[in-house]
Parts: C-alpha cells; sequence; structure tokens
C-alpha cells in the first residue's frame, strides 16, 4: 500500500510542489501550523529517521540542502525551523520520513 507521499509523487493525490528533482520534492503543507509551512519528502520511502540506512545518508542531506533552498526562495532570511517527526509520540502520521519546514513568524521555545 502506497503512502500519501507516494500518491502525491506519483500525481495521484494533487499538491502544490514548490520543489521537485530526482531525490526529493517539496510541497506546501496542506493544514500549515506557520504562515510558511511546507514539507521536504524523499523520493525513496523511508518510513521514519530511526529507520534510515547508511546508504540514505546522500540523500538525507541532500534533503537539508533543499530546505535550506526553498526557505531561501520563500523569502525566510529571519529563520525557520526545521521538524522531523517519528513515532506515536514525537507526532507521526505519515509513515515516510519528511521534513517540516515552519517560518513566517516567530518560533517559541520549547516547541510543545
Amino acid at each position: 500500500m502506497s503512502t500519501l507521499f507516494e500518491k502525491i509523487i506519483a500525481r495521484d493525490i494533487p499538491a502544490e510542489i514548490l520543489y521537485e528533482d530526482e531525490v526529493c520534492i517539496a510541497i506546501k503543507d496542506i493544514e500549515p501550523q506557520a504562515p510558511v509551512h511546507f514539507l521536504v519528502i524523499p523520493k525513496k520511502v523511508i518510513a521514519r529517521l530511526g529507520e534510515a540506512e547508511k546508504s540514505d545518508q546522500s540523500s538525507l542531506g541532500h534533503l537539508l540542502i533543499t530546505v535550506a533552498q526553498v526557505a531561501r526562495e520563500l523569502g525566510l532570511e529571519e529563520g525557520y525551523r526545521t521538524v522531523i517527526n517519528h513515532g506515536v509520540h514525537g507526532g507521526e502520521t505519515v509513515p515516510h520520513l519528511h521534513v517540516h519546514v515552519l517560518g513566517g513568524r516567530q518560533m517559541m521555545w520549547p516547541p510543545g
């Protein structure tokens, strides 16, 4: 069974795509928690960060470089927060690793 993000990558479900290359896709979050909220998702399914393998190292680095690139393009020079949820207690709702990027306002600490 395909994850929600696999369906978006396959264009079976629509999404507002901000960036795409052979490794990942960046989309606007459909339930934004900040004025700017997007996701960077690897095209290869990695269920969660704790299940990434040594062979995923390059892809994971690519995700973070993509976060910075898209954040710049969206004008987040004042800063942004990145979040990767892991497991039920971490708030994971889709078993396909993705990086949340939130910005456009002052972030609070602790995050919740």
